[in-house]
């Protein structure tokens, strides 16, 4: 008599979970699409309620959250472990699984209070596996006191392995990978992708531009402008530095940004403005005149030893006469174009007068961004924000298309069609729930996009 067959058709619970986990995983996709989508689908396998998913970065020394379910977003791109660090890091370290009923008793636990994680003490790590290391490693948590069993175990071993592939195939590189490769600028490149600190959550899509100020030396040579341009620039910037308190105190950020208060004074300085309009009467444009005030007070800051307090002065000074100057008589060197992915080194309250009004669609900062006022300046200036961004003038340059994933923490140069499509459902989805400004959104931001975005 024959041996029977069995379909195991669908309806068997776990086993249909997997094999809709398998036909999802084996086909390619935006790594921002893996990093949501691996997590939630594990946890719903294994009856976690939290999976977080690590990328080992840097120079295979840090291990660095930028997919998660459970947690806060916020936790994507900021909680980092070194390799042997915690338990997770323990188990890239010795490269096999490791699971705990109750993981903050246990010695290597570390915990981060900001997740309040003790709330899931149940805990398995297992490392994700390339080639000759580790690439990341993959963790889930449950509340309560139910063990992953031996049979949960193998399976988030077998199921790490189409996310080795995903993570090899995003090419995530850092300021020190293949640092030999020739780039063409202009859009000429491969496509790239650089890890970086999300501030701002959200995706911007756009031809990249750097960050300018105006030049040190003014294109004009020839005064007599009519002051009445600078003294409407005093004006809007009054106002718009006004309604920037009024933004912090909304978003709880009074406290820490305080700073803004010394520009609100200048904005008042009745000695400030009588320089500059003097200066002025006497034959000098309003760069000039601008130009002439912050170097006077660089001068007298610096003096024979110099003064911490009136250096920051100073700097805050020669950075208002710029925004003052682009406000009453823009240099077009300094101009930026609308709708761009801004790219710099760091953000100072310049752009919150001036850059802003460029209206961004995103901004990535390099790892040269270490001022305290940074997080402060790029949530009120409210779009898509990353920071640490290393290698990215290496590998960027004003021409190339890129996507800011803030989200996860990512600059792409030259996204692929599939992560650009991402960024487009994302858009109609948001008109589809009804937020009035997603049309608007839509159409500025298809304006601006190129639309011969190619997989590079």
């Amino acid at each position: 008599m024959p041996t029977a067959a069995r379909i195991h058709a669908r309806g068997e619970g776990r086993l249909d979970q997997v094999l809709d986990f398998v036909h999802f995983v084996a086909k390619p996709m935006p790594l921002s699409l893996l990093l949501d989508e691996a997590p939630r689908r594990i946890a719903e396998i294994v009856g976690a309620d939290v999976a977080s998913l690590y990328l080992l970065e840097g120079e295979g020394g840090e291990l660095v959250l930028r997919g998660n379910i459970g947690f806060p977003q916020g936790a994507r791109g900021v909680v980092r472990l070194a390799v042997g660090e915690g338990i997770t890091g323990m188990a890239v370290e010795c490269m096999r699984p490791i699971s705990v009923v109750q993981a903050p008793e246990h010695e290597r636990y570390r915990a981060f209070p900001e997740l309040d994680e003790d709330r899931y003490p149940v805990f398995l790590a297992v490392p994700v596996l390339g080639h000759q290391r580790a690439l990341g490693a993959l963790v889930v948590q449950r509340a309560g006191d139910l063990a992953f069993g031996a049979s949960d175990i193998d399976l988030i071993v077998a199921l790490t392995v189409p996310i080795a592939s995903g993570i090899r195939h995003a090419q995530l590189l850092d300021e020190k990978t293949e640092r030999h490769q020739a780039r063409r600028t202009g859009g000429g490149t491969r496509k790239v992708t650089l890890p970086g600190v999300p501030v701002v959550p959200g995706r911007g899509l756009g031809a990249i531009a750097a960050l300018r100020r105006p030049a040190a030396v003014p294109s004009r040579d020839k005064g007599g402008e009519d002051p009445r341009l600078l003294r409407s620039a005093f004006e809007v910037a009054g106002k718009a530095l006004g309604a920037l308190v009024t933004q912090a105190a909304l978003l709880g950020m009074s406290d820490d940004a305080t700073f803004l208060s010394t520009y609100l004074l200048l904005v008042s300085d009745s000695r400030l403005r009588e320089r500059a309009f003097n200066l002025i009467s006497k034959g000098q444009s309003v760069a000039q005149a601008l130009g002439t005030i912050a170097r006077e007070a660089a001068r007298a800051a610096n003096g024979i030893v110099g003064d911490p307090f009136l250096q920051d002065r100073a700097r805050d000074i020669e950075d208002f006469c710029d925004a003052l100057l682009m406000l009453a008589a823009p240099d077009q060197r300094a101009e930026l174009p609308s709708k761009a992915v801004l790219l710099g080194d760091q953000v100072t309250v310049f752009d919150l007068l001036v850059s802003a009004r460029a209206t961004p669609v995103a901004i990535a900062l390099t790892e040269r961004a270490t001022s305290p006022r940074t997080s402060v300046l790029l949530k009120l200036m409210g779009v898509p924000s990353i920071v640490d961004v290393g290698g990215a003038f290496r590998w960027a340059a004003p021409g190339d298309v890129a996507l800011v994933d803030a989200d996860h923490g990512f600059l792409v140069i030259n996204p692929s069609r599939a992560e650009v499509a991402t960024v487009r459902a994302a858009r109609r989805e948001e008109r589809q729930k009804g937020d009035p400004s997603a049309d608007a959104r839509q159409g500025e931001a298809d304006e601006h996009e190129p639309p011969d975005l190619e997989t590079r």
